[in-house]
């Protein structure tokens, strides 16, 4: 293993899952990405590979068929995986999220029902909670729940759904009437049961299609329209009783969605310094190595520093969330720093690339790409240090 990222303290288990991994994603990903990238070709094989070794159920319970790791296991693989490619991590983060959702908070028949399947990767989970017209304003989505006697009816449109289409359960935050005084207090998450694919995939629930994407391809990102979608009241997150908890369950997931990004983010910062440095040693300029100039050594110097710092910050955000803690600031802050500072990572290797970083037959072509995506989603860098600011004003309030 190389220096970087490397974290203290982890168990025999969690090395052996971890070397795994990075032995999957050396022989298995980083050989087939481009080409699959640049096609925009669903990673089949991959995702087979990835069943066989269980990461589907990873953190799922070994009750319900899986591995009951932590979040923390789960960050460090999701860092592997996104090293390779990110494209490989999403297929699994929004999967992992909504098993997260259903037990933390799901009731006992929607646990017996669905993570056995969801430990195998039978059943694959979206995550649905932006809208066309709100985006992290999540007061102002319009999509609508409306009670008809023992059932509930579903319209609206919902946006930037990761395994939109191959998906079979789709954790979807929308607003219920409830008579809470807080706007907060009239949502509910419901889960929608689909067929996976694109057009009508349920009575009323349509998948339209593919959005093309700057980056982040190979993985389906889509919307979703509800039209009259029917649903029994045991579809609600939970139970029947639970209508109305939807935004603070959906907080929940959000907060370790938000731990997994900065993994993200970590995985393709690890990947340019890699390529950055290969690269600085095999080039030659003015007679010498990239490497051996003060002005490359010292970027490299500085990608190294930056790395080391959002790996650590992600790492502590999961032993929190492991522990039982509330760690709503500690990933707003792993989140905010390891997104930007994986933009500066692949700039600066894109930079040492030199004219060869412009061209799709080198990786770090893909890298630049990709490393936007982590700056807006699970919420913008903006979005991040208000959470951060709140929390740390409520801490320090005179």
């Amino acid at each position: 293993m190389a220096r970087l990222a490397q974290t203290p303290g982890l168990t025999d288990v969690q090395r052996s899952i971890l070397e795994t991994v990075r032995e999957f994603a050396d022989k298995e990903i980083i050989p087939h990405a481009q080409r699959l990238e640049h096609a925009d070709e669903y990673p089949t094989d991959i995702l087979d590979g990835m069943r066989e070794m269980g990461l589907f159920g990873l953190t799922i319970d070994e009750e319900y068929g899986g591995l009951g790791e932590s979040l923390l296991t789960y960050a460090l693989v999701v860092e592997q995986l996104s090293r390779g490619w990110m494209s490989i991590s999403g297929i699994v983060n929004t999967h992992f999220i909504v098993a997260y959702l259903i037990s933390q908070h799901g009731s006992a028949e929607q646990k017996s029902r669905l993570l056995p399947k969801m430990a195998t990767g039978e059943v694959r989970g979206a995550f649905s909670m932006s809208e066309p017209g709100c985006g992290s304003d999540v007061a102002a989505i319009g999509s609508r729940a409306v009670r008809d006697g023992d059932r509930f009816v579903l319209n609206g449109q919902k946006m930037w759904l990761t395994n939109g289409a191959y998906s079979s359960v789709v954790a979807t935050l929308v607003k219920t009437d409830t008579g809470a005084d807080s706007v907060y207090g009239n949502m509910s998450t419901f889960l929608l049961e689909k067929e996976p694919g694109f057009g009508e995939t349920a009575p009323g629930l349509t998948i339209p299609g593919k959005i093309d994407k700057m980056g982040y391809k190979g993985v389906e990102t889509t919307e979703m329209v509800l039209d009259g979608v029917t649903v029994p009241e045991t579809a609600v997150l939970g139970g029947a009783d639970k209508v109305g908890r939807g935004f603070y369950q959906m907080m929940d997931g959000i907060e370790v969605g938000r731990v997994n990004v900065a993994a993200r983010a970590c995985g393709i910062s690890i990947r340019a310094f890699e390529l950055a440095v290969a690269y600085a040693q095999q080039r030659k300029t003015f007679g010498q190595p990239l490497a051996k100039h003060q002005a490359i050594a010292f970027k490299l110097a500085e990608m190294g520093t930056k790395i080391e710092a959002a790996h650590s910050l992600m790492v502590n955000a999961a032993r929190l969330k492991d522990a039982g803690q509330r760690n709503d600031v500690e990933a707003g802050m792993a989140k905010l720093l390891a997104s930007e500072y994986c933009a500066e990572v692949v700039q600066e290797a894109f930079r040492i690339h030199g004219g060869y970083g412009y061209s799709k037959e080198y990786e770090i072509e893909r890298l630049m790409r990709e490393a936007p995506f982590l700056l807006i989603g699970e919420g913008t860098s903006e979005i991040q240090k208000t959470i951060i600011s709140r929390g740390l004003l409520k801490e320090y309030k005179l």
